[in-house]
């Protein structure tokens, strides 16, 4: 009953710029943490920025500088800004989100289905 999707993703090449977004619709009681995740070929998983409901955001390391997250309550939307692209941000890129469905409901965790980034040299 929750949806999460992302869009935005593309062929770009490298110093170049995308933003992604992630639209979470269904029914919604309240969105906790929204996070961007990516995952290139053979590799595992990994965090690249997250941002509260009250806009704290944290940030993996390799992003810091280039890659600048933000999010609409309202909208139940998050984005994810992307600057100073390099060929090893190259991956699948997915949104995940902690959400409520209901006042007296578990949070429980969503992820969309991805959005591929290919940054060529």
């Amino acid at each position: 009953q929750v949806q999460l999707v992302e869009s935005g993703g593309g062929l770009v090449q490298a110093g170049g710029s995308l933003r992604l977004s992630c639209a979470a619709s269904g029914t919604i009681f309240s969105i906790n943490a929204m996070v961007w995740y990516r995952q290139a070929p053979g590799k595992q998983r990994e965090l690249v920025a997250g941002i509260t409901s009250g806009d704290s955001t944290n940030y993996a390391d390799f992003v810091k500088g280039r890659f600048t997250i933000s999010r609409d309550n309202a909208q139940n939307t998050v984005w994810l800004q992307m600057n100073s692209l390099k060929p090893e941000d190259t991956a699948v890129y997915y949104c995940n989100a902690l959400i409520q469905t209901s006042r007296w409901g578990m949070t429980r965790d969503y992820w969309g289905r991805g959005t591929q980034v290919t940054v060529n040299s």
